[in-house]
């Protein structure tokens, strides 16, 4: 009822405005013709305000919900409605309602019947709430279509009901209308048998078509693939458009259109504006050149005009991943001298050969490994980071071996490098008193002592201790503990890491302020090998460097002691067993045989020494029948393998003919 009464308000209202716009309209006419010029001038959204106020304002007021109906099922007729039910009490008032209760509808979920979208709104906003376009392949009906083809109609095998695709569905909705009530679109249970073979053929026939619209598809992508993959190659290999004639296309433009553009002015306003361009001849003038530089000018050799930051006319510690160029014969030794070229500059300096271990700790090298990097420390000028070397050991060009030595980066400018080199300080026992030792010998003075209290130190033989105290006689000499009982001819050693400092050495290279002919003769550093081959000096190694035959003596090692309280707590096995086993030594009396005696004895000699002569000879024709038995068992061994082989022969004959 209040729906009702809604819409007769609605309806009445909308006379009135139709009425109200009339008469404007006719207020407008009336108007025309004063106003006519000035509609003309106005802008095109200002016409037709008052006509598009009202629409809009009747499509608001159609569309508009009645919430107190919706939720409390409730209208504007209240009054009237309230009359029709029974009073209780003289208080309340119970309304009678048409519908059950529990079949009221849900107010709080949007009811997407009464919304009157037109058709063509929804496919407009269909896809406005996804960016792109989409591909044919990834379309979701496309998709789905091409699933449908696929996997094609199904049966439960639970409940033993057929489902169909939506091809087949389509089809049985034509051939049979009665079954659009089915869920899942497929046929009733009671089906003849012939319908399910037709089915069953229908099926194959669609399984088939979709793998061979599917092997279309894949078909179709390879060959677009293929022809773009072409297109490409034809348009490189015949000259055509590529990134980089495109980028040399657009700066050539690029050029055109500021020659033209700055073609009216003057060449100094144009510099100016748009700076020296490439190609063109400049003059630079460059403060505190030697004179040498100017007098040795050699035009052979071009100059490269660069240009330094502020940084980097200081000089520190360079820290470079250097490698041993793999043409290069020979290792290079830490503190030889090389030539680096780094950067703008060329120069010479002292390198010292690292590498880095686990715990940090930066390990002086004495020479460059063969086949792998290490670390390169030097004095030169600052420069970036991630800036190439190259290092030469000479730069003359009148040697035979290949003159670059190895190159790297730089990686790190650190002017508080950490570079240790092991020294193994050696002593001698003094005095040994069980598990404690004197040593002397490892040390000079208490101080030097007193720096290394607590470092762990070791033995020859392999037993571990540690320095505790300094002793006043001799000078250097320390008290130790060791986990075992030393002997006097040990040796007592301990480990230890000295600094190394990097060499101070920077020495550019001058070879443009020589003439032609003495830059190959630049006075350089030259390597302790160099001075001697060139003054014919002789080696003479340190003898303590030499190998010597070592002379160990034999070491005898006392008997095992085991103290008596420790004995009676070992098991019975383990007791030491300090009895030992009593011999029966017997005194015998020396007898002197008869003549008879010895008559006898020297008979029974006789005949044991005759029985072992024969006894020898039977073994000796044993042996050699034993030769001759199994010579002609051999021979018998050969014809039975010769005949087993040619038998074999025959079989495999026939098997290959059958």
């Amino acid at each position: 009822m209040a729906e009702t009464e809604e819409d007769d308000d609605d309806d009445e209202g909308a006379d009135q405005e139709e009425e109200d716009s009339d008469e404007e309209e006719e207020g407008e006419d009336d108007e025309e013709g004063d106003e006519e010029e000035s509609e003309e001038e106005a802008p095109l959204w200002k016409k037709d305000l008052a006509q598009k106020a009202a629409q809009d304002f009747l499509e608001r007021k159609r569309k508009r919900r009645d919430w107190n109906r919706i939720v409390y099922d409730v209208g504007e007729d209240e009054d009237s409605s309230d009359e029709d039910g029974e009073e209780l009490g003289g208080l309340f008032r119970m309304t009678a309602t048409d519908k059950p209760r529990g079949q009221e509808t849900d107010c709080s979920r949007c009811n997407m019947d009464e919304l009157d979208v037109p058709q063509q709104v929804e496919e407009l906003i269909r896809d406005c709430f996804v960016t792109g376009k989409w591909e044919k392949d990834k379309d979701a009906a496309a998709r789905l279509q091409l699933d449908d083809e696929l996997y094609g109609d199904f049966e439960d095998l639970e409940t033993g009901q057929k489902v169909t695709s939506g091809r087949a569905r389509k089809k049985a909705g034509e051939d049979d209308e009665g079954d659009e009530d089915d869920e899942f679109g497929g046929f009733d249970d009671d089906e003849d048998a012939s319908g399910g073979d037709a089915m069953e053929d229908e099926e194959d026939g669609e399984e088939g078509g979709a793998k061979k619209g599917k092997d279309v598809v894949i078909k179709d992508q390879k060959e677009k693939k293929k022809a773009m993959f072409d297109a490409e190659y034809d348009a490189g290999k015949s000259g055509g458009s590529t990134f980089l004639d495109e980028w040399k296309e657009s700066v050539a433009q690029q050029a055109e259109l500021n020659r033209k553009a700055f073609a009216d002015l003057d060449e100094r306003t144009r510099q100016e504006l748009e700076g020296i361009r490439p190609g063109t001849y400049v003059r630079v003038e460059i403060d505190q050149v030697p004179c040498e530089f100017v007098e040795s000018f050699d035009s052979r050799y071009p100059i490269v005009v660069g240009v330094l930051a502020s940084s980097e006319m200081n000089v520190g510690i360079l820290v470079a991943r250097f490698r041993r160029h793999r043409w290069q014969k020979r290792i290079f030794k830490s503190r030889d001298p090389m030539l680096f070229s780094l950067g703008w500059r060329r120069f010479q300096s002292i390198p010292l050969f690292s590498i880095e271990d686990h715990n940090g700790r930066r390990r002086l090298l004495k020479y460059t490994p063969e086949h792998m990097h290490c670390l390169a420390a030097f004095w030169g000028p600052i420069t970036p980071q991630n800036t190439g070397i190259l290092a030469m050991s000479s730069s003359r060009r009148d040697t035979n071996e290949f003159r670059i030595s190895g190159t790297g980066v730089l990686i790190d400018l650190d002017k508080g490098l950490d570079l240790v080199k092991k020294l193994k300080l050696i002593g001698t026992p003094l005095k040994i008193h069980k598990k404690t030792v004197f040593v002397k010998g490892m040390f000079n003075s208490a101080l030097e002592v007193a720096k290394f209290e607590g470092a762990a130190i070791r033995s020859v033989s392999g037993v571990r201790g540690q320095i505790k105290k300094a002793t006043r006689d001799p000078p250097g000499a320390f008290r130790a503990t060791f986990e075992d009982k030393l002997i006097p001819s040990d040796i007592v050693f301990v480990r230890t890491w000295v600094a190394v400092e990097v060499p101070h050495f920077y020495n550019p290279s001058t070879t443009l302020l020589l003439p032609a002919v003495e830059r190959e003769n630049w006075r350089r550093m030259k390597t302790l090998g160099e001075i001697k081959r060139e003054r014919g000096i002789q080696g003479t190694p340190n003898p303590d460097s030499l190998y010597k035959p070592v002379e160990r003596k034999e070491r005898l090692s006392l008997p095992l002691v085991i103290p008596r309280a420790l004995q009676q707590n070992l098991p019975f096995a383990f007791k030491p067993k300090s009895a030992a086993k009593k011999k029966n030594k017997l005194k015998r009396v020396t007898v002197v045989p008869e003549p008879e005696e010895e008559e006898r004895s020297r008979l029974l000699h006789m005949m044991k020494t005759v029985r072992k002569v024969r006894q020898q000879k039977k073994r000796r024709a044993m042996v050699e029948r034993v030769k001759e038995f199994h010579k002609k068992m051999g021979k018998v061994d050969e014809k039975k393998k010769q005949k087993q082989k040619e038998m074999k022969k025959k079989y495999y004959q026939l098997s290959a003919k059958s």
